[in-house]
């Protein structure tokens, strides 16, 4: 009886101590709280055409002329077919590309990084852009298998104060941390790369290398370091709240949209001024490119205000 009794009394115990610890874990969010102020999440968006027109021809063409974009493209040798498609299609139209593998190639020029780790490669190749970034103020973290608009970033951020501090894309949210996918591109400005490379020397706040069990993805562990200075998610936006950043491929937007929105499809499927879409195949993004740069319909003339023109090397105009 006594047995039986202690038994029991036993099986209560580790039953109590195995709830506590589950209850413990369940509580346990591997992103550490910020101790900053509280930021509310908001959308940036372009702006406006009446905007545009209240500013001076002197002042447009001098924030024509001081807006550079750098591309900082993530790639491995593995995904050669898809690093080749961006360098011969839309990268031509960043006023500077660099492409960071996580090791040599003897097929294609880029930054070698040898780090097969995702984060600690992303951490790398920002420190160098921004090391190296010159009189460039605005900085473009993409994948090879996404397609950018160049022109309608710089769009975007054209009256933007890039020493304020700007991290945009597709804002997603995890648990109680928003943060920019990498799928659909990552846009920061100069004042946020700054804080980025300065707290990449706190190892409690930004480790470079994570615990294996609580391993976040690299544009997650972007955000968590972000944060810590202040830095938080916007989403990009265009006049009408629709996003401009994508993180499908054009074909996956229409197909969801004649599903959805089968009486207006093209109205339903992508801002008119989308910036990125992502998972695009290497034969997609010819097509891309032809479509946006090469296409014309006779006739059509749209009355933009500025004209972005490509860096001087391209030949894609």
């Amino acid at each position: 009886m006594l047995s039986e009794r202690a038994s029991f009394m036993k099986g209560m115990i580790l039953g109590g101590v195995f709830c506590l610890v589950l209850s413990l874990l369940g509580s346990f969010s591997p992103i550490t709280e910020s101790k900053t102020e509280d930021h509310h999440h908001h959308h940036v968006k372009a702006a406006s055409k009446d905007e545009l027109q209240q500013l001076s021809e002197s002042r447009l063409q001098e924030l024509n002329n001081q807006l550079q974009i750098s591309c900082v493209i993530m790639v491995q040798p593995k995904n050669l077919v898809y690093w080749a498609a961006a360098l011969d299609t839309w990268t031509k139209h960043c006023d500077k590309a660099e492409f960071y593998s996580s090791e040599s190639s003897k097929a294609l020029e880029a930054i070698e990084l040898n780090e097969k780790d995702d984060w600690v490669r992303l951490r790398k190749a920002l420190k160098h852009a921004y090391e190296n970034a010159g009189d460039i103020r605005w900085f473009f973290v993409a994948q090879p298998s996404t397609f950018a608009i160049i022109e309608n970033l710089k769009y975007l951020v054209l009256t933007k104060n890039p020493e304020q501090p700007f991290y945009l894309g597709k804002t997603m949210k995890s648990g109680e941390l928003e943060y920019v996918e990498l799928n659909g591109g990552i846009v920061l400005s100069y004042e946020a790369l700054k804080r980025l490379v300065n707290v990449f020397q706190d190892e409690d706040k930004c480790p470079e290398r994570q615990s294996a069990l609580w391993k976040l993805s690299e544009d997650k562990q972007l955000a968590v370091c972000l944060k810590f200075t202040g830095v938080f998610a916007e989403n990009g936006e265009d006049a009408h709240g629709k996003g401009l950043f994508n993180s499908k491929s054009v074909d996956n937007l229409i197909s969801e949209s004649m599903d959805q929105n089968p009486n207006n499809v093209v109205k339903g499927c992508c801002s008119d001024m989308a910036i990125t879409f992502s998972s695009m195949s290497p034969n997609q993004m010819q097509v891309m490119m032809f479509g946006v740069y090469r296409l014309r319909p006779y006739g059509h003339d749209f009355h933009d205000i500025l004209t972005f023109y490509p860096p001087k090397d391209s030949d894609n105009d």
